[in-house]
């Protein structure tokens, strides 16, 4: 169990989030973001499977089957596509992504960079956030406007780099002068 290194690794990232909400006008979300990491459920968890370079909850899934951490973390935080799950009645009640409000994707898109920063370290890259997710990006039930404007950040992201992208969040994605 390695509670310092997971304390650190989930205020490293913390901190680099709030930075980039920041950046975009988003105060109380750069605040708020991932206090539920604090909380027994997740951190307990986070601890048991700390490594440094990846995700507790995928270790934590590898070894039983379930991350509950995850669980516990994606009910509670906005900003994550799988918080935006539902019934959706347009699909005929299967699961389908709700659209979610631009300020929870801009959150997802600080939070996709901080991550990808935090892992990767020195190898990071501004493609990075892209190439993690178009790995995954599949399977991701998801809404299809918030997916188009995701992936429009995160390709701006590794096309123009992060002061062209920021910029283009604060003042025309959610138009804060």
């Amino acid at each position: 169990m390695n509670w310092l290194g997971h304390l650190k690794t989930i205020t490293a990232h913390k901190r680099l989030v709030r930075k980039y909400c920041f950046k975009v006008g988003l105060y109380k979300q750069g605040l708020l973001h991932d206090l539920s990491k604090y909380s027994p459920a997740e951190f307990r968890i986070g601890a048991k499977y700390f490594c440094g370079y990846r995700s507790p909850n995928e270790l934590e899934r590898l070894e039983t089957g379930v991350s509950s951490a995850w669980l516990h973390h994606k009910g509670r935080n906005k900003h994550h596509l799988e918080y935006w799950i539902d019934y959706d009645p347009d699909l005929g009640y299967h699961m389908g992504g709700m659209e979610m409000p631009v300020n929870y994707v801009a959150e997802m898109f600080c939070d996709r960079v901080a991550a990808s920063k935090i892992y990767q370290k020195e190898k990071y890259t501004d493609a990075s956030p892209w190439e993690y997710y178009a790995a995954s990006a599949d399977h991701y039930i998801i809404h299809p406007k918030t997916k188009e404007l995701l992936e429009r950040l995160l390709l701006m992201l590794r096309d123009k780099g992060e002061e062209a992208t920021f910029a283009y969040i604060r003042q025309e994605v959610l138009k804060k002068k």
